[in-house]
């Protein structure tokens, strides 16, 4: 069976999905909301993230998140995090760099990026889950090129006016089909979508 990328995302209700975890994660371009996910905990949410966690087989990051990750993650594979520090270390760990000669000091990580559609194909093959985690600007080229299975996005009730959106103005038009959706507590919401029909959504006149 052919195993399948998963793009894994918070997001508020106007789409922003920059810095959720905290105030120095992605400031760019002066973001001040870093962390805004820490305003509305959700054990939903953790929930939902954990049950993702049980397939989880190997990570797809971008570069920026990959060294947040490994900056973080090796430290923590006991205590409460210690399950997900303990699967992160232990799984293989593909990052999308163009650069060739990028510096992998994290155990079990290797480059992807010379031929992104045949890279990804293979890890399809090799693998039940891939999951991308944040990593927004790769994340917005899976989406716009149909490099994806599933996106994943828990939606909190904030809006933030501004940073990095999920799909940002100029984004590729697309079909998306919705696979589940479910409310969880402090108003917070899953979605999990594939990719819908190729090309562009249609339009028309309502009523005809």
């Amino acid at each position: 069976m052919t195993g399948r990328i998963i793009i894994d995302l918070f997001t508020t209700l106007d789409g922003v999905a920059q810095a959720p975890g905290g105030p120095e994660e992605d400031p760019t371009d002066g973001f001040r909301f870093g962390g805004w996910q820490a305003g509305v905990p959700s054990e939903a949410v953790g929930r939902s993230v954990m049950k993702g966690m049980e397939t989880l087989d190997a990570l797809l990051l971008g570069r920026r998140t990959y060294d947040i990750f490994a900056g973080y993650w090796p430290h923590h594979t006991t205590g409460p995090e210690g399950a997900i520090g303990q699967l992160f270390d232990r799984v293989p760990k593909y990052v999308a760099s163009r650069d060739a000669d990028i510096a992998l000091d994290w155990q079990g990580s290797s480059r992807v990026g010379a031929d992104l559609a045949a890279e990804l194909a293979a890890l399809r093959e090799r693998h039940q889950d891939v999951h991308v985690i944040g990593s927004i600007d790769f994340a917005q080229t899976l989406l716009a090129e149909r490099l994806y299975d599933e996106l994943q996005l828990w939606v909190y009730p904030i809006v933030l006016g501004q940073g990095k959106k999920v799909f940002p103005e100029g984004a590729a038009p697309a079909n998306l089909r919705l696979l589940h959706a479910e409310s969880g507590d402090n108003g917070t919401l899953s979605l999990r979508y594939a990719p819908g029909a190729p090309g562009e959504p249609e339009t028309g006149v309502m009523g005809e």
